[in-house]
């Protein structure tokens, strides 16, 4: 029907991000939701729930081939790709059949820190996808969120995280002073619920933020809302671009020798190269942003209240044991 309301398929409905978008889609009550589930996920709780709120479930796999795909967007208006980090080089072919059936707008798996080309293996195959999205001349809108509030905060010294997990979130780089964008992961939603309602930004790239925080205001701000103050200050480590550099190489030569025995070495690397770009590089703040053309979802959308990090940290700090989130 001409008046229906547009019909979006999101892929990975079920993860953190895919979750919080088909929430607030919902919530919008401008959409009709469609989760694309892989078979082997159908008989999941998650699905289930999905399925009581009156979203539809399609079943369909990145590696089913463009043919197969095709016929699980039949009818989609716009595709949401939000698929695990491992995933990202496989989302070619549901895009080749998102043209197919003549998806009107697709958004691809961003959801994270900008930058440039070179600097993070994970980031150019993003890039890839976005030229492999122009070149077939599909609709498209890029959506980068920043890093995650919740993977921003030092981790209080009560939490019970493996100490690697810890070190990651008490190391500071150089005197701290690297600004980064933040949001908030679960109100992502809600901006790209209304990134999708609107015409400005089709085939744009739109930055989501919600505070601009240099490293070390961040750690600062976590001594004095924990209120473990000097002690948690004390744990501080202080990296350099050398000891990043040198991370990234090692793990790079773990994954060559054996990618099996030493998969934990991948995240060691993509962590590495995160922090490359945003506090060596500075690549992922506001004003990069807009020089590489961005628009600013804020400036869309003033009447959405931005969350502040130092208003999370209240809630970060109160939880029994933030390391939660790192799960």
């Amino acid at each position: 029907m001409a008046n229906q309301k547009p019909l979006v398929a999101v892929l990975g409905a079920t993860g953190n991000t895919g979750k919080n978008i088909t929430d607030t889609l919902l919530a919008s009550g401008d959409f009709r939701v469609a989760a694309v589930v892989r078979p082997s996920s159908l008989s999941k709780p998650a699905v289930a729930d999905l399925r009581a709120r009156g979203v539809e479930i399609r079943t369909g796999d990145l590696s089913d081939g463009v043919e197969s795909l095709t016929k699980t967007l039949a009818g989609t208006d716009i595709l949401v790709c939000t698929v695990a980090t491992w995933a990202l080089g496989a989302q070619r072919d549901i895009i080749r059949a998102a043209k197919e059936v003549g998806v009107q707008r697709v958004v691809p798996c961003d959801f994270g820190t900008i930058g440039a080309r070179g600097v993070r293996e994970l980031y150019d195959v993003k890039l890839d996808i976005h030229d492999l999205v122009k070149e077939l001349g599909v609709p498209y809108t890029f959506i980068d969120v920043g890093l995650w509030m919740q993977l921003y905060l030092p981790l209080p010294l009560r939490s019970q995280a493996p100490q690697p997990v810890k070190d990651m979130t008490w190391t500071v780089y150089a005197d701290g002073s690297a600004r980064t964008l933040l949001t908030h992961r679960e109100r992502i939603g809600t901006y790209v619920a209304r990134i999708l309602a609107d015409p400005r930004t089709l085939n744009q790239a739109v930055i989501v933020w919600e505070d601009e925080v240099r490293q070390g205001d961040a750690h600062a701000l976590g001594e004095r809302v924990s209120g473990e103050g000097d002690a948690l200050n004390a744990k501080r480590i202080v990296a350099s671009k050398d000891g990043i550099v040198s991370a990234v190489a090692g793990a790079k030569e773990l994954l060559a020798k054996d990618p099996v025995a030493n998969a934990a070495a991948g995240m060691a690397q993509a962590w590495g190269e995160v922090q490359m770009c945003m506090f060596v590089l500075e690549e992922n703040t506001l004003e990069n942003a807009k020089r590489l053309g961005y628009l600013d979802a804020r400036e869309l959308y003033p009447d959405i209240a931005p969350l502040s990090l130092e208003e999370y940290a209240k809630e970060f700090y109160g939880m029994e044991d933030p390391a939660v989130l790192f799960g």
